[in-house]
């Protein structure tokens, strides 16, 4: 593994944040980096995103003793962005994340234990990581995506079909990057701000890193070959059994409930699958919810690590206006 310090965060570089060069898993990962901690923070990203989705998340953790990692997985950024559409199978993309551990706890961090937050995305990988090495993981956080087994039992009703179009549009070739790559990228990033429901959340200086990490060359395809070597390498055919694995790991599932792409039914049965549960709901709140709600979200997150209450949304609302 190597690493460099000073790295130019790509595609744009925020304050406060270092990056590096980490080795793992066969390729070149681009990881922004913030704390001296003892304990690993990894933060996992989603689609469109860019490890920027966790900056109002990575100074929090690191305040509270964490070397916070938050890499741009493989396919975005300055991160390798494999050609094939094989090399974006689901469980190579869950070895990346072994592998980053594993890289981290021969890094400087040398981290005790390790926490693992993950948005979208970057949750299937996390929930796919805690079903098959738990050993990995001390404590997990979700944001917006389901446990699998939920998500395959509601895509086979049709409002969950109907929220999952782009799923089976991405399976086309070209169409769907040259739909994406309009206006130099800002068709994604605009995406984004479109489906919140604080759009003044996303600054335009914001939406840059979106736009700049849609329009990279070839960036695109990257991307979007998640979703077609999901359906091409049989992982999801795993999760339609009942022999699915309880996850042990102590679990805070955040939820905001007004996601366009997934309905609050994914989340109904967690608990099937999940025995150490704290689950809580932001109404109102759209798919990009530590982005959209940073504050709410911090505050649950620090209440749940330090073994204190974890209130729910509208109690946090009500405390904020007193």
């Amino acid at each position: 593994m190597a690493s460099a310090k000073n790295f130019n965060l790509s595609p744009v570089n925020w304050s406060n944040v270092e990056a590096i060069r980490v080795a793992a898993n066969g390729i070149n990962f681009e990881v922004a980096t913030m704390g001296e901690g003892d304990r690993l923070a990894l933060c996992l990203h989603g689609f469109p995103e860019h490890a920027y989705s966790w900056r109002h998340q990575m100074p929090l953790l690191a305040r509270m003793g964490y070397r916070v990692w938050a890499p741009n997985l493989r396919g975005y950024g300055a991160t390798d962005s494999p050609r094939q559409v094989s090399a974006y199978k689901t469980r190579t993309l869950v070895d990346d994340v072994a592998a980053l551990i594993h890289a981290a706890k021969h890094h400087a961090a040398n981290p005790s234990k390790t926490l693992l937050l993950a948005h979208d995305w970057g949750a299937a990988l996390a929930w796919s990581l805690a079903i098959d090495q738990p050993e990995l993981i001390d404590r997990l956080v979700i944001l917006n995506l389901p446990h699998p087994a939920c998500f395959m039992r509601e895509l086979r009703r049709p409002v969950q079909l109907a929220k999952s179009w782009y799923m089976f549009f991405f399976q086309a070739p070209w169409l769907p990057e040259f739909l994406l790559s309009r206006r130099q990228g800002r068709a994604t990033s605009e995406l984004i701000r479109r489906t919140s429901c604080d759009p003044a959340r996303f600054t335009d200086d914001d939406l840059e890193f979106y736009r700049a990490n849609a329009s990279r060359p070839g960036g695109l395809t990257a991307m979007i070959n998640w979703y077609r070597a999901l359906f091409r390498g049989g992982e999801i055919r795993r999760f339609f059994g009942n022999d699915i694995p309880i996850i042990k790991t102590p679990t805070l599932f955040l939820w905001g409930d007004a996601d366009v792409a997934l309905s609050l039914r994914t989340t109904r049965g967690t608990e099937k699958y999940v025995s150490d549960l704290t689950f809580r709901v932001f109404p109102g709140v759209s798919h990009w919810i530590q982005q959209e709600a940073p504050e709410a979200v911090n505050r649950m997150l620090e209440a749940w690590l330090t073994g204190q209450p974890v209130l729910e949304y509208r109690e946090l609302a009500a405390a904020s206006l007193r």
